[in-house]
């Protein structure tokens, strides 16, 4: 029989195999700092309204501020309860995981994954009130409403890739955005005031999304496999979206939201809505179970 231990290592001994580390006290978070203010106000389920600035280092603001209320209210809080304003530029994760009562609104700009997991509360993000343009601008990240499930966000400025990923309930309005937007997306509603990227709507199966296209380009940059288009059916539908981008002009002050407003009749017709083809089918698969049977005679 050949002998092959030679090419096998020998094994380091096992108090050098087996090693744990340690982990030290972490270090205090700023969500940590907003809750040593509004703690006790939370506690209570009293309204409260903090301001502090923001920086990168900052990660997941929100998320800790979100498990205090959830703890005391499993249902979450009124809208607006605990109103967190920030000046500056958001770390990862902005408004991760935040729950109904919550609205955070940061004057600057986020980086990836804004809004990741929320269950519900408001986002709002726009650019510093002395900006130097009109038009709208980078202001967050990708990957934005990552696996969310309600909530709003409203971004006055364009978002990178990803956008609302596997948003299952959550509401947008955003200014542009970039590839694969609403991909896997099972429910909520997106509202686009802006270019796309290429292979929208890949793998949306439900959910409401409209997008602004003033200069036709929309149609060659959807995944047709997924997604279908056409323009918004009636007026019912027009002004439940006209309701949501004032909504986003009162929260963010947006420029450009506001001028598309004013000329709401040339808006709206340049507007498409998108239509998931499973969600087609899966609407006709329903409608042929509920047809009653046509009735038969004592001759059939």
């Amino acid at each position: 029989m050949l002998d092959v231990t030679e090419f096998f290592a020998v094994p380091a001994p096992e108090a050098q195999r087996r090693k744990s580390v340690p982990l030290g006290a972490q270090a205090a978070t700023l969500d940590d700092a907003i809750l040593e203010l509004a703690g006790d106000s939370i506690a209570a389920g009293e309204p409260v309204t903090i301001d502090v600035d923001i920086r990168t280092e900052n990660r997941t603001v929100g998320a800790k501020v979100a498990h205090a209320i959830t703890v005391g209210y499993p249902h979450g809080l009124p809208d607006g309860a605990v109103s967190i304003r920030l000046t500056g530029s958001a770390g990862q994760s902005f408004g991760a995981f935040i729950v109904n009562g919550m609205s955070l609104s940061l004057e600057g700009e986020a980086n990836d994954y804004v809004g990741k997991g929320m269950s519900g509360g408001e986002i709002a993000i726009r650019p510093p009130a002395a900006a130097p343009f009109a038009a709208p601008q980078a202001i967050a990240g990708n990957t934005n409403l990552y696996g969310a499930t309600g909530g709003r966000l409203f971004l006055a400025g364009q978002a990178g890739e990803r956008f609302a990923v596997r948003n299952s309930g959550a509401t947008a309005v955003v200014e542009g955005i970039g590839d694969h937007g609403c991909e896997y997306m099972t429910g909520g509603t997106v509202i686009v005031l802006g270019p796309t990227g290429y292979n929208f709507g890949a793998g949306m199966t439900n959910g409401a999304s409209y997008v602004y296209d003033p200069d036709g380009l929309f149609p060659g940059r959807i995944n047709g496999e997924s997604i279908l288009l056409e323009a918004i059916p009636g007026d019912s539908e027009a002004e439940q979206v006209r309701a949501l981008i004032t909504r986003h002009v009162e929260t963010t002050g947006s420029r450009h939201a506001r001028n598309l407003l004013i000329d709401w009749p040339q808006t709206v017709s340049a507007m498409w809505k998108v239509i998931p083809r499973a969600a087609l089918a899966s609407r006709a698969e329903s409608e042929a179970v509920a047809e009653p049977e046509p009735s038969r005679g004592a001759a059939d």
